[in-house]
């Protein structure tokens, strides 16, 4: 496909195109800016340097995975498997330096190289049988799952000190492992944005017939989109592993829905061909602020889930009846 068609089949962004992008921006901070002040209200430790950096050093991972998160649900698919690799990936690296006694960088590369297989896989079986990456994922949930725990023995690896300066305090308290997940969703965005690649993602996601008749072949594309969603998980593993000093099997059951509610939250469709990774960020703090100001204001595990799951829902309903008028306006 030539430069001249490709411009043709993504236009620049229209006037009013851009204008929701920044009306989400602003919904999206509204949102995060109210939740802070209604916390900080309501727990005098809250508004406190302290907690804020405890909120940026425990996301990382749940942000690189959101990444790769969004540009799956852009595609029209799922990846549920992302908590079990992320387990699997720490668990990889863990035996690589207690057991195999390899150095720390080369059992790093093996756990994000374990990632990478992971979600390679997921993706090809997906686009070569043409199953529903969710009936894939769920089967790659169990199994890479119970290699995790084949991996560790079913016991949690204590690796201490050896990858935790990606956890240490770097700037302000801040860890690297922040600062390389912001880096993350900076580069994400700007392939999404600014990118051939990119633009495929949103067209395959809006209209995968019509790219095929534009001659381009979706099928390595999606590949490419679960392994490096699989990558990520595969850093998220190290990342995890870098603050508690520790592999667990048990580690990231159940992320894989706070990963796919930040991306939702964020405004990205479950149907596919529209997200952002930068709002997905949002989604991500959004998430993480809700669960610190719950606990310091002494709610209840069953009432955190309610109101969690409360959130996710008004915010996907606010969003579709978003989407609904930017389509009116359109039509």
């Amino acid at each position: 496909m030539n430069a001249e068609a490709s411009t043709k089949q993504n236009p620049p962004a229209s006037p009013s195109a851009l204008k929701g992008q920044l009306g989400t921006y602003l919904g999206l901070t509204v949102v995060l800016v109210g939740m802070v002040a209604l916390f900080g209200s309501l727990s005098e430790y809250f508004l406190t340097r302290e907690t804020f950096v405890s909120i940026a050093n425990e996301i990382p991972a749940l942000a690189v995975m959101a990444v790769g998160m969004t540009f799956v649900l852009i595609i029209a698919g799922i990846d549920l498997s992302v908590g079990s690799v992320l387990a699997l990936s720490a668990a990889v690296t863990a035996a690589a330096i207690l057991e195999w006694k390899l150095s720390v960088p080369v059992a790093a590369v093996l756990g994000l190289v374990t990632g990478l297989i992971c979600g390679t896989v997921t993706g090809a079986v997906s686009v070569a049988w043409r199953l529903p990456s969710f009936i894939v994922s769920l089967g790659m949930l169990e199994a890479v799952r119970g290699g995790a725990y084949l991996v560790t023995d079913s016991r949690t690896q204590y690796v201490g000190d050896a990858i935790s300066g990606l956890a240490a305090p770097w700037i302000g308290g801040i860890s690297a492992a922040f600062v390389l997940a912001v880096v993350l969703v900076v580069i994400g965005q700007m392939v999404l944005t600014r990118t051939v690649f990119g633009r495929h993602v949103v067209g395959i996601g809006t209209n995968e017939e019509a790219m095929r008749l534009a001659g381009v072949d979706p099928r390595p594309i999606r590949i490419i989109v679960f392994a490096v969603t699989g990558l990520l998980a595969g850093l998220a593993g190290l990342m995890q592993s870098a603050r508690l000093e520790a592999a667990d099997p048990n580690a990231g059951v159940g992320i894989e829905l706070q990963v796919i509610a930040a991306v939702v939250i964020g405004g990205t469709s479950l149907m596919g061909g529209r997200g952002s990774v930068i709002n997905t960020f949002f989604g991500v703090l959004i998430i993480a602020v809700l669960e610190a100001g719950l606990a310091q204001v002494g709610a209840s595990e069953p009432s955190k889930r309610i109101i969690t799951g409360a959130v996710i829902v008004v915010a996907v309903i606010i969003d579709t009846l978003r989407q609904r008028r930017a389509d009116r306006r359109l039509a």
